[in-house]
């Protein structure tokens, strides 16, 4: 593992981002594994202006993000796919065609969780998965439990996630309460892990996850039998 501090989250972003470009640059057809939330938004701004100077080329590449809320479609300001298309998408030269995010308004959703997992099979393989850590240490939308659940997967969100997550609906009420999230399996058959993560409040869950036992009770700990991980901390 490759812990890396650092002082401010402009910092955390632009080398997250580098370590990004660098993957595109190194394969300009590299699968990117991609996450939401608060942390990765200043990542995803360097990248943009790297892109549009040209110093990146997003053409060729595909991407697979980790999650999507249960009941959002594509176009609610809420779901996973509308926050890449605006905080990222729309702003590199990306082929929209090219990425995919789990389908939460499917009629069947185990079915969508196996095709999920199918199709990232038959793009290779993830080169680079990016994540971010929650609260209670979950990665993806994969909370703890008793178990590591390997499959793409249909999960109900603690009451930690959704309160968490309220700070983006009108109220607490309006968060979904079900997800469908890439297992650990998938995350973890990533050629590559990168986990960003700023904030106080996230010390004591960094500090567990990466320096304490491998329990699926803090599933972002399961990365420490990761053979290529990078974590990038910031407190501020």
């Amino acid at each position: 593992m490759n812990f890396i501090k650092v002082n401010t989250y402009e910092e955390l972003s632009a080398r997250a981002a580098a370590i990004i470009c660098g993957q595109v640059a190194m394969k300009p057809n590299c699968v990117l594994g991609l996450a939401t939330g608060s942390s990765p938004v200043g990542a995803y701004k360097k990248i943009a202006e790297k892109n549009n100077t040209g110093e990146v080329d997003f053409s060729n590449v595909k991407s697979v993000n980790l999650d999507e809320y249960v009941g959002l479609n594509g176009d609610h300001e809420q779901s996973y796919r509308y926050f890449m298309n605006n905080n990222l998408f729309k702003h590199i030269n990306i082929d929209i065609n090219n990425t995919y995010v789990p389908n939460g308004c499917a009629t069947d959703v185990e079915a969508e969780c196996k095709a999920y997992d199918v199709l990232i099979e038959k793009l290779g393989g993830i080169d680079l998965q990016l994540l971010g850590i929650g609260y209670d240490g979950h990665i993806g939308f994969n909370e703890p439990d008793t178990y590591f659940e390997k499959a793409t997967h249909k999960v109900t969100l603690d009451s930690s996630t959704i309160e968490a997550n309220s700070r983006f609906f009108a109220s607490r009420d309006d968060v979904p309460t079900q997800a469908i999230t890439m297992g650990m399996g998938g995350i973890m058959s990533a050629k590559k892990v990168l986990l960003i993560a700023n904030g106080k409040g996230k010390r004591d869950i960094v500090e567990k996850a990466f320096f304490g036992p491998i329990t699926p009770s803090v599933p972002a700990s399961i990365l420490q039998l990761h053979p290529d991980l990078t974590v990038i901390y910031s407190e501020n």
